[in-house]
């Protein structure tokens, strides 16, 4: 057989002598000698990671998480919707700076007062009992007297009440009534100011003549933001948020239908 003689390419030509820079040498010390590590199973520890996903928490972190992400889920009826939406960071500020001058007495400045009363009386001076301080009054049942009474002139809930049933009518009774209303964060917060861990809701009846102004500036704010949005308030339903995984397949779906949709016109 005759072999076929190889086809000769061009040649490429070489590449133009290009000017090497001389690489500075690094002057190594011989007495720290490199030694790498190996992080295969049995050898070297492992470096630390974060592994607060493969945690297991407490049962009560769990719960209240998973409790989120059901509020989230599930649609949330307006009676219970409307205790997300509260008052805005800087007037809640106003609000708790001017409550705090109307905390109740503490149980060591009415024991102060009952013995000076008692040793006033013990020197044959007439008894005649101290007047009532304005303080705010907290409590649902105090409360809800006070509103349906109409003694109320602001109405401060807690957002985070459990079970929430305990406040959900205090809205509509404070609307009906024509009661000033506001929904705050944290019952922990509100229990502060009356001198105990968490209340429901407080009740502001009575303030002083130099306080007077910031009261009614908070009035017109809360009556904008939460009376005379009734109706608005209950229309609007929460929660309905599908997670990511859930919202990629209506997603592909979607894309789908439109697809079939464009073929067909």
């Amino acid at each position: 057989m005759v072999q076929k003689k190889g086809k000769k390419g061009k040649k490429v030509a070489a590449a133009p002598l290009a000017v090497k820079k001389p690489e500075a040498k690094r002057v190594v010390n011989p007495l720290f000698e490199k030694r790498p590590r190996n992080f295969g199973i049995g050898q070297d520890i492992q470096p630390q990671r974060d592994l607060s996903r493969f945690v297991k928490w407490p049962k009560y972190i769990r719960l209240q998480r998973q409790k989120v992400v059901l509020q989230t889920r599930l649609k949330v009826p307006p009676a219970v919707n409307q205790f997300y939406s509260t008052l805005d960071r800087q007037t809640a500020t106003q609000l708790f700076k001017l409550m705090d001058k109307y905390r109740p007495e503490t149980k060591q400045a009415k024991k102060e007062r009952l013995r000076e009363r008692a040793a006033a009386r013990a020197e044959g001076k007439e008894d005649a009992p101290t007047k009532r301080a304005p303080v705010v009054r907290h409590g649902v049942n105090d409360v809800t007297t006070l509103v349906e009474k109409k003694k109320a002139q602001l109405v401060v809930i807690a957002n985070d009440v459990d079970p929430i049933e305990m406040v959900m009518f205090l809205p509509a009774l404070c609307r009906k009534m024509g009661v000033p209303y506001c929904i705050v964060k944290n019952k922990s917060r509100l229990g502060r100011v009356c001198r105990r861990k968490t209340t429901s809701c407080l009740a502001i009846t009575q303030v002083e003549s130099n306080d007077r102004s910031s009261l009614n500036k908070l009035v017109e704010s809360v009556k904008t933001n939460f009376n005379e949005r009734g109706e608005e308030i209950r229309r609007h339903w929460g929660g309905g948020s599908l997670g990511s995984k859930s919202a990629a397949k209506v997603a592909k779906v979607d894309k789908l239908k439109a697809k079939e949709m464009a073929m067909k016109v």
